[in-house]
């Protein structure tokens, strides 16, 4: 990967996770400076955050987690991680709809499939 490539990657992660922290911070009716104060930044700094100009590190992000109760992962892809997985679920469906329910997950997977592929044929 060029460096180019490298760097609109950061830029992109910077821009979007940006607006995440944005959305977080107006969800939570806090100003830029009660923010930037809770992560103990500037509010100079905590902008250009906002904006996509710099990134948090690791430990601003862990600071955001535990502050304000942000899930990690959704601060970087912008999903949030579930609190259950794919076997709990089956074991919890009933033996009789365990076939209905395979089938609903395998169309599930389907969909998000085709979904990537579409979106990447935009990029391109």
């Amino acid at each position: 990967m060029s460096k180019e490539e490298k760097s609109k990657i950061k830029d992109k992660l910077y821009y979007e996770m940006g607006q995440r922290l944005k959305r977080i911070r107006t969800e939570n009716q806090y100003t830029q400076e009660q923010m930037a104060e809770l992560l103990e930044l500037s509010t100079a700094y905590y902008g250009k955050v906002e904006r996509g100009q710099y990134g948090l590190s690791l430990e601003k992000i862990l600071l955001v987690s535990q502050k304000i109760e942000v899930d990690i992962n959704y601060l970087f892809t912008g999903y949030k991680s579930s609190s259950f997985t794919v076997e709990e679920l089956l074991d919890q469906c009933p033996k009789e709809k365990r076939y209905d329910f395979e089938q609903l997950m395998k169309y599930a997977l389907r969909l998000t499939k085709t979904e990537d592929n579409h979106d990447q044929s935009k990029d391109n």
